[in-house]
C-alpha cells in the first residue's frame, strides 16, 4: 500500500509541476528580455545591450537553443581553448562554449517544453555573460566551482552588467 500511494505522490507532484513551454510563450518572454527582437516562433534573433542572442526551438524533438557567436574559431589561441573547456567544468554553469561552422558559440540548450518562464531568462542571462566574459572569467554566473586557480591567482571577476538584470 505504501508504493502505491509513493507511486501516485511522484505521478501527481510530477504531473503539477510540469511545464508546457511553446513557441508563443517563449516568443513574449524573449521580447521582455530583449531591446530589439525578430524573427517567428521558433527562430528569433535579439540583442541585449548590443550582444546578440539567437533562439531555435525544435518542436518536433522538444528542443531549444540559446545561443551567441562569439569570435571564430581561427582567432582563438590554445590558452583560450583550454580556458574555454576548463570554464564549461568550473564557472559557465548551464552554459557552454563550443565549437561550430568555425565559429565559437556561447549555448544553452533544454529541452524545450520542459522550461519554465525563470530558465528562459536565466538562460538569456547566462549566455549574455558567457559571452561578455570570454576572455577574462570565462564565466556565466558569479558562481564558481572549486578549482579555478586562475582566477584566485589573477583575482578575475566576471563581468556584471547592471542593465541586464533590470531586464531579466
Amino acid at each position: 500500500m505504501k508504493k502505491i500511494v509513493n507511486l501516485l505522490l511522484f505521478f501527481f507532484v510530477s504531473f503539477s509541476f510540469s511545464q508546457d513551454m511553446k513557441n508563443e510563450k517563449l516568443n513574449v518572454i524573449l521580447k521582455t528580455v530583449s531591446d530589439t527582437i525578430q524573427g517567428q516562433n521558433g527562430q528569433w534573433q535579439f540583442f541585449i545591450n548590443d550582444v546578440q542572442i539567437i533562439c531555435v526551438t525544435d518542436t518536433n524533438h522538444n528542443r531549444m537553443r540559446i545561443i551567441s557567436p562569439i569570435v571564430e574559431s581561427n582567432m582563438l589561441d590554445e590558452d583560450m581553448k583550454t580556458n574555454a573547456l576548463v570554464a564549461n567544468f568550473h564557472t559557465a554553469l548551464d552554459v557552454k562554449y563550443a565549437i561550430s561552422d568555425d565559429l565559437l558559440w556561447a549555448v544553452y540548450i533544454h529541452p524545450l517544453k520542459e522550461l519554465t518562464e525563470n530558465q528562459v531568462k536565466d538562460a538569456v542571462k547566462q549566455v549574455y555573460l558567457a559571452k561578455v566574459n570570454f576572455g577574462t572569467s570565462y564565466s556565466s554566473t558569479p558562481l564558481i566551482f572549486p578549482g579555478r586557480e586562475r582566477e584566485k591567482k589573477e583575482n578575475i571577476s566576471p563581468k556584471k552588467d547592471p542593465l541586464i538584470k533590470q531586464k531579466i
